[in-house]
Parts: structure tokens; C-alpha cells; sequence
């Protein structure tokens, strides 16, 4: 579709926009689905990660398409996770009771054939008094460029497009009016009410979801997510965010294949009203890489061994297109192509127009993934189990490939558009790469072109400390011939590439706190001093808020660091969520939730920890 033959409005008096904080997540590491602190279901693509959506209400109220369930009277709200769970519960608080809906994607682990059904279920009890509970089930199928009819079949209620079709099943009646389900229902102190919405199909059977089934997949689920989550070996200060870190991250992999998504939604503006909003819901190599590297550090294996899968079944050097072996990034079925489009009939959140599915990126060079990804293959080799010759024999041909293209400028990992420059964060990864595989051939005794390799590593080295540090700044910089400073050379000393106490080092830990913290939080640069590209600014870029925490730790400089972690937690949403950034008053920027900020705070948190004692 062109994304213009079909707008049918969603009828208008629910709030225009909820902040992007005022989310939750549920998913069955498929695909997710955001629930708003209103009881709305406002972002849901089904039935993966990277579909096109079915409720975006998140991009457009009026076209995107809704899955509403509330107290039909006045009623504070409050969320919480079931605990140690990716089960979400929104509470509603009336004049005559307190009702609850609790929203889940059944994911058991015991069977994976039942995963197929990307089923999505709600299920709604009175706790205490009665509720009035009103519902409204508004899908717009193909990002609201599809049309499609509703029909009754049979107490089922099918929402069907050309491209998918949907099931809804409940316990309450509803009535149809026009495309969408509505219904209004009581409920007294102990009554329960289900819905539960299944992709429908001929290779699918028709199935109900009754209270006793809705409550074995609920206890199921709940039983999943615990056991899943009893293999931490974290046993730190900061235990409850850590561990929703992780869970949160568990809810970004594609089980199918192993892939880690860098955030479940699209355009979430990192800018409100502006052009930086971008489709996240692909396979980042060095996003992938680090969650990798976090989830190892909790005991979590499983995770690395399914990543490394992924690596090898989908991903062969050869396969990137923009000069490097690898892409910077795949989709989640390994595919290379991932085109960008704007899809002008959305409106974007609270204005923010374009909204994007692909991304052009994907076209870019990145040196720095190959940095993540060999650091991340020998962690996994170091923590988890032996990597294959095979897999070693990939490592080599990219090693390889680095030392002769090292020296290239690239767009850098923050995929600016602004043209290829040489810096210092690509160096420093290329460099992590070369010393990662030396010392994984030191220690296993594999075959390796150790003369070349040691070479380059030393070449970059000096590259680096020659033409990365600026005099005048006192302070290692963005990019050779500038004096900008960014916030990704925090990671120097967190790679091991220089000293925590060195003198350079700390004269540009000083630096960068002068220049790019504010309050704890850190801007990743200054777009005015360094042109990426795009109009506007951005907020704070959380990975590096925490990328600061631990470079403070690594300092010895701990009370400041555990000041600014403590801080930092201040800034995540009420169920511990980040986006991607901070804007200037607080508030989350960009797309939610972002990998990124979770495997950073995992890290940050762990160190810190260690350090503390």
C-alpha cells in the first residue's frame, strides 16, 4: 500500500499522546507490545519485532489503531510487574473499588510451536468493591495503510486485512461498530473478565481463551519468566534494576533466531517535533555485541550461545555492502536489505514527523562494530564454552580484513550523515578487535598471523595517542585534525586501552565532565561544534551516562560515580525503563526501551558494585 488508501480515524476524546515513559512492556521474544499507564495497548506489531504494526497510537492517535481497556469512571492509575516477571499489571483506583488489568504474552518455553500464535492476552479482575470497565479494540492493520473488515465468527470476532488477520476471543459481550469492538462491563470484587487476541489463519486453529485457560497461561508465563530469571549470579546493591534490565533485554531477542533487537518501536523522536526518529527494530552488531557481553556477566549463556547461532547461521563475512565484510546491522532473520521509507499519512509522536520503517544506515561504515563483535565472541569463548574452529576461522578473515582497512574514515558509531570522518572511537574498536583475537589465539593455541596482527594493533595504538589527543583540549577528541569532544571515548579505558589513572586520561575525564555531564547525565557530543548532518539537537545519550559511571569507578573516584549512578536511576521510568535519552527536563527521548541504556546500566551497576566491595 502507499499508505494513503486507507485512514480510518479511530474516534477521538482518549488522551492525545501518553509521554513515551508512561509505558510498559510485554512480549513473548517475538514481538512486544507497549501498555500505556492508561490501560492503552498503543504500539503492537505482530507477529515479529519488525511487521508492520497493527496498534500505533504511539505515532498517530487517530490513524494508528488502539487496543484500550480502563475504568470507565474517574481513577488514579498505577503499574507495576508481577514480580521477577515480564507479566504486567495497571491498576485503577475508583470511587467504588479497585480493578486491575494484567497483560501478558504467554511464552512457556515447554513447547515453541505454541509460540507461533502470538497471542496477546488481558485479562481484567476486581479486587476490591465494583468497576465499570470500558473497552475499545481499534487494530489498523499495515502502519494504518491497510483496510480490513470486522465479522462474527461463531462468538470470535475477526479483524481481517489483506496481510494478516486477527482473533479476538473474551468472556464480555461485545459489539461491532464499523471496523472496531467496543463494550462497556461491570465487574464486582473477585469477577474476572478475558480477552485474548490471536493471529488467525487457515494453519492456525480457531481456539478459545475461557478463565481456567487464561489462568494456566498466566501461571505458565509467570513460571517461564522466574525460572529464566533464577540463573542470575547477580547478587548486588542494585538487584531489582539490574534484573529488570535483563528481563527487559530477554524480551528484545528473537527466539526463532537468536537476533537482539536495538529497541521494539520505530521514530520515537530523539528530538520532540524533530527529524531524528529512526526504526530500531533490527540487529545492531554492536548493540547485539554488548548485550551479549551484559548478559554474560549475570550467568546468562543461553542468550550469548543463541547470539553466536545467529552469527554463524545468518551473518558471513562477505555479506556487508558498504565496503566492510559485515553490515553494522541485519534484520532479525539475518536478511542485509532494509530500505527506508517515510510513511507520510502518520502524524509521528506529538508531531515529530517523519515517521521511518528501515533504515538507511544499514548501509554504512561502522568500524567500531568489529571491535564489539570479536570482544563479544572472546568473552563468550572465555565465560560460556570454547568457540568452533569454523567460528574461528570467521574471527580471522575479519581480523584480517581490519588490519588492512583500519585506518578508513567512516560515519562512526553514532551514524552520523554528515560525511565519513576518521574517529578516534572506530581506531579504538579496531584496535579492541586485534588485541581481543590475539589473546583468544594466546590462549586456546589457535593459528593466527600474529606478526601482522601485533603490527596493526601497535600502529593503531600510536595513530590514536599521536593524532586522538589535542593539545589544546588537553583531552582525546572526537576525530583526528579536531578539537570536539565525545562522549564515546569514555569507553577507552573500559576496553582496556589505556590506563584508568593515566594522566591523559583523567585530564580528559575533567574534559568531559566540564563540557558534556550535566547533573550526571551526558550528551554524546555537540552537534553545533560537530555537524552530524541533521537539524536540531538531541538530549542526553544514556549509555554514556552510565559509560561515565564507570569510568569514574575505574578512576577511583567512587563517590562520585555512585552519586551519578543514583542519579541516573532517578531518570528511569516507574517500572525502571529507559529510552534511548533524557531530554532536558527529565523526560524519555528517542526509542523505548533501548538495549543500549539497559546493557549499560547492567555493566555500570556490576563494576561499581565490585569496586564498592
Amino acid at each position: 500500500m502507499d499508505g494513503t488508501s486507507f485512514q480510518q480515524d479511530i474516534p477521538r476524546g482518549g488522551p492525545r499522546h501518553l509521554p513515551i515513559a508512561e509505558h510498559g512492556l510485554v512480549g513473548d521474544l517475538r514481538s512486544v507490545a507497549l501498555v500505556g499507564s492508561d490501560g492503552t495497548i498503543d504500539w503492537y506489531c505482530c507477529p515479529s519485532f519488525d511487521a508492520p504494526s497493527v496498534f500505533a497510537a504511539l505515532l498517530d492517535p487517530e490513524r494508528g489503531g488502539r487496543f484500550a481497556l480502563s475504568a470507565a469512571v474517574p481513577a488514579r492509575t498505577k503499574q507495576f510487574y508481577f514480580p521477577d516477571t515480564n507479566v504486567l499489571i495497571t491498576r485503577f483506583f475508583t470511587e467504588e473499588g479497585v480493578g486491575e488489568v494484567q497483560d501478558f504474552m504467554p511464552v512457556t518455553g515447554e513447547d515453541q510451536a505454541e509460540q507461533g500464535r502470538h497471542r496477546l492476552i488481558r485479562r481484567v479482575v476486581c479486587v476490591r468493591g465494583t468497576v465499570p470497565f470500558r473497552v475499545l479494540v481499534a487494530p489498523r492493520f499495515g502502519y494504518g495503510a491497510d483496510p480490513h473488515t470486522l465479522r462474527d465468527d461463531e462468538g470470535r470476532l475477526l479483524f481481517e486485512s489483506p496481510e494478516l488477520s486477527l482473533a479476538l476471543t473474551t468472556t464480555v459481550a461485545l459489539e461491532c461498530d464499523g471496523h472496531d469492538a467496543r463494550g462497556d462491563f461491570k465487574l464486582g470484587e473477585g469477577e474476572t473478565a478475558v480477552f485474548a487476541l490471536d493471529q488467525a489463519g487457515d494453519e492456525i486453529a480457531p481456539r478459545g481463551c475461557a478463565h481456567a485457560e487464561a489462568e494456566h497461561q498466566f501461571n505458565a508465563t509467570v513460571a517461564y519468566w522466574r525460572r529464566w530469571l533464577s540463573q542470575s549470579r547477580y547478587r548486588g546493591r542494585w538487584r531489582e534494576m539490574v534484573h529488570r534490565s535483563a528481563l527487559t533485554l530477554k524480551l528484545l531477542t528473537y527466539a526463532p533466531t537468536g537476533a537482539i533487537v536495538a529497541a521494539p518501536t520505530t521514530s520515537l523522536p530523539e528530538q520532540l517535533g524533530g527529524e531524528r526518529n529512526w526504526d530500531y527494530r533490527y540487529v545492531w552488531v554492536r548493540d547485539a555485541a554488548f548485550a551479549v557481553y551484559a548478559l554474560l556477566r549475570l550467568g546468562f549463556s543461553g542468550e550469548a550461545e543463541a547470539f553466536m547461532r545467529f552469527l554463524t547461521t545468518h551473518i558471513s563475512p562477505g555479506d556487508g555492502e558498504s565496503g566492510g565484510p559485515l553490515q553494522i546491522m541485519y534484520g532479525i532473520d539475518g536478511r542485509t536489505r532494509l530500505p527506508e521509507r517515510e510513511l507520510p499519512h502518520l502524524e509521528g509522536y506529538r508531531g515529530s514527523a517523519p515517521v521511518r520503517v528501515g533504515n538507511a544506515a544499514a548501509g554504512q561504515l561502522q568500524l567500531d562494530i568489529y571491535g564489539a563483535l570479536v570482544d563479544s565472541i572472546y568473552l563468550y569463548d572465555k565465560w560460556a564454552q570454547p568457540i568452533s574452529s569454523a567460528q574461528w576461522d570467521d574471527v580471522c578473515r575479519l581480523v584480517d580484513w581490519v588490519c588492512d582497512h583500519w585506518d578508513q574514515p567512516d560515519e562512526g558509531v553514532w551514524e552520523t550523515r554528515g560525511g565519513r570522518k576518521n574517529f578516534l572511537y572506530s581506531r579504538l574498536m579496531c584496535w579492541v578487535a586485534i588485541e581481543r583475537a590475539i589473546r583468544l589465539a594466546n590462549r586456546r593455541g589457535l593459528p593466527a598471523d600474529h606478526r601482522r596482527w601485533r603490527q596493526a594493533r601497535d600502529d593503531i595504538y600510536r595513530r590514536i595517542m599521536d593524532r586522538g589527543w589535542s593539545e589544546r583540549r588537553h583531552a582525546f577528541v572526537q576525530h583526528e585534525a579536531s578539537d570536539v569532544l565525545d562522549a564515546s571515548v569514555l569507553m577507552m579505558p573500559l576496553a582496556k586501552f589505556i590506563a584508568p589513572t593515566d594522566p591523559k586520561w583523567l585530564s580528559t575525564l575533567d574534559a568531559l565532565t566540564e563540557e558534556l555531564v550535566s547533573d550526571s547525565l551526558v550528551y554524546r557530543y555537540d552537534p553545533g561544534a560537530s555537524p552530524d548532518g541533521l537539524r536540531g539537537d538531541e538530549g542526553t545519550f544514556s549509555i554514556c551516562s552510565f559509560w561515565y559511571v564507570e569510568a569514574l569507578v575505574r578512576a577511583g573516584r567512587l563517590d562520585e560515580a555512585r552519586l551519578a549512578f543514583e542519579k541516573m536511576l532517578t531518570y528511569a521510568n516507574h517500572l525502571g525503563l529507559y529510552a534511548e535519552e533524557i531530554g532536558r527536563t527529565g523526560e524519555q527521548q528517542g526509542n523505548f526501551p533501548q538495549a543500549f541504556t539497559h546493557l549499560s546500566l547492567i555493566s555500570a551497576a556490576f563494576n561499581l558494585d565490585r569496586a564498592l566491595g
